[in-house]
This record gives structure tokens, C-alpha cells and sequence, in this order.
């Protein structure tokens, strides 16, 4: 499989601009009800582990995390399921369905009986619906970046496809802010009592405007061109030629996925946690801390999205890992010290971590054609996120246990890129290739039958 030059396939022709905002909206709020369900569990915490566990403190802190890890552990499974489907049956069916059941899941942890109530029935309650949660999230990333990916204009995907990470980290700080606004609102006991059920609570509503915002939405032209040429292939037929045909891209894609979530899940998820464990941080200032460095990445990252569709998606990868490899540990250092340390900290790792969150919905789905792509991305993304995104929170908290050393985000984090690194160097760029067709987008049989598909329109 060789590479074509970086200007030889033809773009596709642009869809109108409000059809393409419409895309836009429909991809991105599905990842934000997912991270705004993320965002409230790994800040509610403490809560959760109050409210849901047995009183061991540092036993029900661990009990809590694993249920985050739990869900991700299901989304491999989802993935198996919803990304060959997404291929056979189209991509906006597949996003209408798991946007509700993920929104559902999360909405009735709001609901739960306390351990006081009802015993262990309370934490294994938890867990199933964080099961359903992962299970239909394994269907979500991978639907919703195929979606905007074959959506967007090819010269403008990098730009066009950081807007589903907008989406992710403004999923993340509703739920934060919403999560300090309640505590800013209640005092302690109310906020044990009720208060940390209230943001769970609000992701029914947030599902019900997605549902609304995809079922109106036709599928994309580049699927539909597919379908109105050839069947499509059966869920046992798609996995067969992923793994015989495309085993290289799941394998590169797998490695970049490991250091894209371990860096997303220790600095994002598990930050809250630490700062209040290493350096005793209030509730309050624990959360502030991610907060104020993401509002600064999510302003950024359409302008490095942007920049992708110049230099390409190679360069900006290779400066984050390699940025991120080189500070990572003097970062956590200084994070330790104080409040001011922290923030300076977080946004400097978050910052170097921008380019490869706004260039993922750009890169990801260009590593696949079209009538595996959405299984491609769902199975290589889930089972590595699953493996080491979802898990970052609780191997950090137990290796800092374990050894007393608070430095293991940095260590963990490091080593993620590391096999980043390694995994860029198999990279195919696709800077302005058209997702068109079934051969793997940058190479020269996708030329090839890019002219053809040209012809004959």
C-alpha cells in the first residue's frame, strides 16, 4: 500500500454551509452529553463514593473510580456492536439510538438509592448503569467523528472536526462548573445528601436536544454514495477485513489512541482527585483548576485545527508527543506545590496536549474507507480507551497508594506517548485527501479510484 501525493485526490464537492452547521451540532453534542457525563462523575467523586459505598474512605474512593473504569471496559463490546452496524444501516440511525440510551444511563444515577437505603444493591446498581453507559458509548466517538469527518469539506477537516472536541471539552466544564455551582449552592451535608444528584439529573434533557438535533439530519453523502453503489457488508463480513485487510491502521490507530486518553484521562478526569489527595486542595479549588486550562484549550483548538489543514495532521502530533514527553514530569512537579502551580501546570500540559485533541476527529477517521470506517475507529478507539483511558484515574490512585510517589500521572503519561510516538511514524498523512470510497484514504490506490469515482460523476 503506498502514498499518494499529498495534492492528488480530488476534494469532494463542499455540501451547503447550513447543512453543514447543522452536522456540526448534531455531532458535537452527543460528545458533550458523553464527557458532561464524565465530567460530573470524576468531580463528583467524593460524593459518589459517600453516597454509594460503604464508609472506608479510601476504600470507597477506589470502588467509585472503578465504576468509571467499568464502563469503559464495556465499550469495547459496544463498539463491536454499533460500528458495523453504523457501516451496514448508516451512521445517523446508529448516533439517534446511542445518544439516548447513554443520556438514560447517566440520568438515572441522579436517581440511585443510597448504600444506607439498600445496601450493596447501591454500587451494584451503579455499576450496571455504568455498563450501559459504556456499552452505548462504544457506539458514539467512533459514529460521531465518521459523521462530521465525511460531513466536512476535505481541505477543512482538521478545522471543521476540532469542533467535535470543542463539544467534548464543553461537555467536560458544564458538568464541573455545574458540579461547583452545587457546591457553591449547598452547604456539605446537602450537597451528600441531594446535591451531587442534581447534574446527573440534567443529562435527560441534554439527550432529549441531541435526539432532536440527529434525527433531523440526513446521512452523509460520502456513506450514501457507498450505499447507492455496492450492498453493504454484514457485521461478521466488516470485522473479517479489518483484521485481514486493515490490521496496520487498528494497530496504529490503537497506539495513538493509548497516548491521546491516558494524557485526556489522567490531566482531565483525574485531576479533581489528585489535587485534592497530593496537595489538599478544596473541593472548590480542585475543580476550578481543569476548568480554567480547558476554557483556554477549547479556544485554541479550532485555530490548531485550522492549522492541521496547512502543515498537516504529521507535524502538530509530532510536537505535542515529543512536548509532551519532554515536560510532563517537571509539570506534575510544580503542580504539587500549590494552587497557582497547579493551574500554571495544567494549562501549560493542556496546551501541548490541544493538537492532538483538536486534529483526532481528522486523523482517526482518515485511516479507514468508508464501509469500515465506522467499525474501524469504534473498535481500535474503544479498545484502547477501554485498556488505558478509562482505567488512567484508578492505576494512578492505586500506584500513588501503593508507593507514596504522587509523580505517577507524569510517569504514566510519558510512557503513553512514548508508544504515541512510535505508533506516528507508521502514520499515513491525509491532509486534504477525500474520504471517498473503499480503499484507505493517502494512498495510491485511493487515487486510483478517486479518478474513477471523478469520471464517472
Amino acid at each position: 500500500m503506498t502514498s499518494a501525493p499529498p495534492h492528488a485526490i480530488p476534494p469532494a464537492a463542499d455540501v451547503p454551509p447550513s447543512l453543514l452547521r447543522r452536522a456540526i451540532a448534531a455531532s458535537a453534542v452527543g460528545n458533550a452529553v458523553e464527557w458532561f457525563d464524565y465530567g460530573i462523575y470524576a468531580y463528583g467523586t467524593t460524593y459518589i463514593a459517600a453516597a454509594l459505598f460503604p464508609e472506608h474512605a479510601t476504600q470507597a474512593m477506589i470502588f467509585t473510580l472503578l465504576g468509571f473504569a467499568v464502563s469503559f471496559l464495556m465499550r469495547p463490546i459496544g463498539g463491536l456492536f454499533w460500528g458495523p452496524l453504523g457501516d451496514r444501516i448508516g451512521r445517523k440511525r446508529v448516533l439517534a439510538t446511542t445518544i439516548i440510551i447513554m443520556a438514560s444511563a447517566t440520568f438515572c444515577i441522579g436517581l440511585l438509592p443510597s448504600y444506607t437505603m439498600i445496601g450493596i444493591w447501591a454500587p451494584v446498581l451503579l455499576y450496571t448503569l455504568r455498563i450501559i453507559q459504556g456499552f452505548s458509548t462504544g457506539g458514539e466517538y467512533g459514529g460521531a467523528a465518521t459523521f462530521m469527518a465525511e460531513y466536512a469539506p476535505d481541505r477543512r477537516r482538521g478545522f471543521f472536526g476540532s469542533f467535535l472536541e470543542v463539544g467534548t471539552l464543553a461537555g467536560f466544564n458544564a458538568g464541573a462548573l455545574l458540579m461547583l455551582l452545587m457546591i457553591a449552592l449547598t452547604n456539605d451535608q446537602q450537597m451528600h445528601d441531594w446535591g451531587w444528584r442534581v447534574p446527573f439529573l440534567v443529562a435527560g434533557p441534554l439527550g432529549l436536544i441531541g435526539l432532536y438535533l440527529r434525527s433531523k439530519m440526513e446521512d452523509t453523502p460520502i456513506f450514501q454514495e457507498l450505499a447507492e453503489t455496492e450492498n453493504t457488508a454484514s457485521g461478521r463480513e466488516t470485522l473479517k477485513e479489518l483484521v485481514v485487510h486493515h490490521w496496520r491502521p487498528l494497530l496504529v490507530l490503537g497506539g495513538l489512541v493509548i497516548a491521546v486518553n491516558v494524557v485526556n484521562y489522567t490531566l482531565l478526569s483525574y485531576t479533581p482527585t489528585y489535587l485534592q489527595s497530593v496537595i489538599d486542595l478544596s473541593a472548590e479549588h480542585a475543580l476550578i483548576v481543569p476548568i480554567v486550562g480547558q476554557l483556554i484549550m477549547m479556544m485554541l483548538l479550532p485555530i490548531v485545527g485550522g492549522f492541521s489543514d496547512r502543515v498537516g495532521r504529521k507535524p502538530v502530533w509530532l510536537a505535542s508527543l515529543v512536548g509532551t514527553i519532554l515536560l510532563a514530569y517537571p509539570m506534575y512537579q510544580l503542580m504539587g506545590t500549590s494552587f497557582a502551580g497547579a493551574v500554571i501546570a495544567f494549562t501549560v500540559l493542556g496546551l501541548l496536549y490541544t493538537p492532538q485533541l483538536a486534529t483526532i476527529s481528522a486523523t482517526f477517521p482518515a485511516m479507514f474507507p468508508t464501509h469500515v470506517r465506522y467499525a474501524g475507529l469504534a473498535l481500535g478507539y474503544n479498545i484502547s480507551t477501554s485498556l488505558f483511558g478509562g482505567t488512567a484515574g484508578l492505576v494512578n490512585e492505586a500506584l500513588i497508594t501503593r508507593t507514596g510517589d504522587p509523580l505517577w500521572p507524569a510517569y504514566y503519561t510519558i510512557g503513553a506517548c512514548v508508544i504515541g510516538l512510535i505508533c506516528w511514524f507508521f502514520m499515513i498523512e491525509t491532509k486534504g485527501m477525500s474520504l471517498r470510497g473503499t480503499q484507505v484514504p493517502g494512498t495510491a490506490e485511493a487515487f486510483a479510484e478517486q479518478e474513477r469515482l471523478s469520471a464517472v460523476r
